[in-house]
């Protein structure tokens, strides 16, 4: 029970600790801060190296959110655990403030320190939306790339979004700077 704990919050401190979702929208997030894991159902796979997490999964660490129905992480467990990959499916959201996304799978690959999230994902922060197929974050290149979704007549989909401009101060008129006192 104690090794499932372990694992069970390795993996949970994992996915949160560098959880992005596009790169820089969640900024200064502690990720030494403790995490909170709750699943209906934890189940440890030892031969395989993995850990299942089922039924309404969430995982929270300092106002960072992640809910999915299922979440697996697949672990090398030599002198330390290490955990490679996570997979989260289905109603994966990730929230945090006012940032939510949404996606049908989220895959987290530790070692490439890449973050995907596949199938219909949204991207909202405040007014702000982006909707594609599959986000792409690349952590070490500080990079994200979005992909259209696939119509279902097989043509190729477009990535879309709306975005509020912020409004910007006037500058004085040429009139009023050539006034003479």
């Amino acid at each position: 029970m104690v090794k499932l704990y372990i694992i069970g919050s390795i993996a949970a401190l994992a996915l949160l600790s560098h959880s992005a979702a596009p790169a820089q929208i969640i900024q200064n997030h502690d990720s030494d801060a403790p995490v909170t894991l709750d699943a209906g159902r934890i189940e440890l796979q030892d031969r395989s190296d993995r850990v299942m997490f089922t039924g309404g999964v969430t995982v929270t660490q300092a106002g960072l959110t992640l809910k999915s129905n299922r979440l697996t992480a697949a672990y090398t467990n030599g002198a330390k655990v290490d955990v490679n990959r996570m997979d989260a499916i289905g109603g994966v959201t990730i929230t945090k403030s006012d940032l939510r996304t949404k996606s049908d799978a989220a895959i987290y690959d530790l070692d490439r320190k890449l973050i995907t999230l596949i199938g219909n994902v949204t991207v909202n922060q405040g007014t702000n939306r982006l909707n594609g197929g599959r986000i792409v974050i690349d952590l070490t290149q500080n990079r994200t790339s979005v992909e259209a979704q696939p119509q279902a007549n097989g043509q190729a989909g477009r990535v879309t979004g709306t975005f509020t401009v912020p409004q910007r101060k006037k500058e004085n008129t040429v009139e009023s700077d050539n006034q003479t006192p």
